[in-house]
């Protein structure tokens, strides 16, 4: 007669997280000690988490808001929603956006002088590109090319815009301006020019 055999198994009571599979100089802290310009997004996100599923809770969130914009966008309470935030964690997480958007518009004591036109676009572009709206403003200059004052001008629908011109100038009219700069944003993320903007850029009253 056989003796019964007996199928064992062996079970974990919790399954490896993705951070314990990384070797130490893979896991996102350690990366950001080294150098934090160097991280990728997902890596920034699972640094503020913290916690054993840092990482997979930093994928949930780029799954669930898409991108840093989506999320700093994303009400506190969407946050906190996510499997293994917390409203703890989601404050963390908005301050930290918070922090960035006040680095991003910092302005030096002294106006910064607009040489080029990317000096214009790092002044309004940070903040510019998280916008859901199209959104158009004028970056109003004095003789010397410094910056005078950034108005905005219209607000207008995710691809489109209603604008007088008169609007465009009287920033400058106001300030005595010696010369102005029109810039606005591309809700959609795509930068290809439309006739939309075309038309905007003629001066004339479009939609």
């Amino acid at each position: 007669m056989n003796a019964p055999t007996l199928n064992m198994q062996i079970q974990t009571p919790y399954p490896q997280t993705k951070l314990k599979l990384r070797p130490l100089r893979e896991q996102p802290v350690y990366r950001v000690t080294q150098d934090a310009d160097a991280c990728n997004l997902l890596e920034l996100l699972a640094t503020v988490v913290g916690g054993p599923q840092q990482i997979e809770i930093a994928e949930a969130l780029l799954a669930r808001f898409g991108d840093i914009g989506g999320l700093y966008r994303a009400h506190i309470a969407e946050i906190g929603s996510v499997k293994g935030i917390g409203q703890s964690t989601a404050a963390c997480l908005k301050a930290a956006l918070a922090l960035g958007k006040r680095l991003a518009m910092d302005v030096p004591e002294e106006p910064p002088t607009i040489n080029s036109p990317a000096d214009a676009a790092r002044l309004v572009q940070y903040e510019m590109s998280i916008l859901e709206q199209e959104h158009l403003r004028v970056i109003v200059l004095n003789t010397r090319n410094r910056v005078l004052d950034i108005v905005e001008v219209y607000k207008g629908s995710l691809n489109s815009a209603q604008i007088r011109v008169a609007e465009v100038f009287r920033p400058a009219i106001r300030l005595n301006a010696a010369a102005l700069i029109v810039v606005h944003n591309h809700p959609s993320h795509d930068p290809t020019p439309s006739p939309v903007i075309w038309r905007k850029s003629q001066g004339s009253k479009c939609n």
